[in-house]
């Protein structure tokens, strides 16, 4: 008879991390129901990964043909870091290895520097910049800014938007005479990277508007105005963000600050630094078990939760046990459902 897989706890389930995620791994290790939900969500993100990166090449393609961006531009090396088998703390202290080893990267004479981390979604990005952030903080005693394109692309939109509503021959928004290069080329010019109030901050400048993204950026860039229009505006504006960004990254550089760029490699190219690494999966199955195992804690920790807290160890796990059964069970029949 084989053995039981091994037991979770309610502690454990409770963490939601990277422990979590490997027990539950390690749980369904021969579980053919979550081997196949596994594989279903692997093949999802690797779908949704081709795409993504086919729609931000055309947009960087686009950007090469109207001069935007030098279409002879070649990025720095990037080095490969496979998290099979690491904690986010290892894969962090591998890249400090190397960051700590060179020296900072090109973020300018101040002592500050930029790290580029791009891989597959389900290798752990997200964990590993908060980690390194957390380390070169503490340890190294740098002052660390995690950038997102991300508000940029909401505040160009935010000024097409603004520009059709001033229009009287725009019903609503309307791409084709928001989006010319001349209008973006403007809208790109109300942009202001800079220190305002003592921190630094991007300041949107025309059209009427007068305001810092730090200020609006959970209000009006978040507006259905601006959040439905996002898609469109972004695959004209890829060379002109990234050029922002790079300006941005440089200033902060300059002035000591320590830069964390996550993204795809086709917009995080064109920041120069040699400190740019790339996150892989030798045993890319580990991609979809992931994702699954994070579904299914999420799921599970919801559901005890409304359970009675007084019971005893052996009852938590039993219900633990129960919980991730049952959750399992559900989304296999959703996945099941949906193909």
């Amino acid at each position: 008879m084989p053995p039981s897989p091994p037991s979770i706890t309610y502690e454990i389930l409770s963490e939601q991390n990277a422990t979590t995620t490997n027990a539950i791994i390690e749980h369904y290790s021969t579980s053919s129901e979550f081997l196949s939900l596994a594989k279903s969500e692997g093949d999802g993100i690797l779908q949704r990964d081709d795409e993504d990166a086919s729609k931000l090449q055309k947009g960087i393609d686009i950007a090469k043909e109207k001069g935007v961006l030098d279409p002879q531009f070649v990025p720095e090396e990037y080095i490969e870091v496979d998290v099979l088998g690491k904690s986010p703390e290892d894969v962090a202290d591998e890249i400090l290895g190397t960051v700590r080893k060179g020296g900072d990267g090109d973020g300018g004479s101040g002592g500050g520097g930029v790290v580029v981390l791009c891989g597959l979604s389900g290798t752990g990005k997200g964990t590993t910049v908060a980690k390194l952030k957390e380390k070169l903080e503490k340890e190294d005693k740098k002052r660390v800014v995690c950038w997102s394109n991300g508000n940029i692309f909401r505040s160009v939109t935010l000024l097409a938007v603004t520009w059709c509503e001033q229009q009287e021959d725009c019903d609503g928004f309307d791409p084709s005479k928001a989006l010319t290069k001349e209008n973006l080329a403007s809208f790109m010019g109300m942009l202001e990277f800079g220190k305002f109030n003592g921190k630094f901050d991007t300041k949107i400048t025309g059209l009427g508007l007068n305001l810092l993204i730090s200020e609006v950026q959970n209000t009006q860039l978040k507006s259905p105005k601006v959040s439905k229009n996002i898609p469109t505006v972004a695959e004209v504006t890829q060379g002109e963000v990234v050029l922002f960004a790079s300006d941005a990254i440089s200033k902060m550089g300059a002035d000591g600050i320590f830069t964390l760029l996550e993204g795809r490699e086709q917009t995080v190219n064109y920041v120069r630094t040699p400190l740019r690494f790339t996150l892989t999966l030798s045993d890319t199955s580990l991609i979809g078990k992931r994702r699954a195992a994070q579904r299914l804690a999420a799921g599970a920790l919801k559901e005890v939760g409304r359970k009675d807290g007084d019971k005893g160890e052996e009852e938590k796990e039993e219900v633990v046990g129960k919980a991730l059964d049952g959750q399992l069970e559900s989304m296999v029949k959703e996945a099941e459902a949906g193909n």
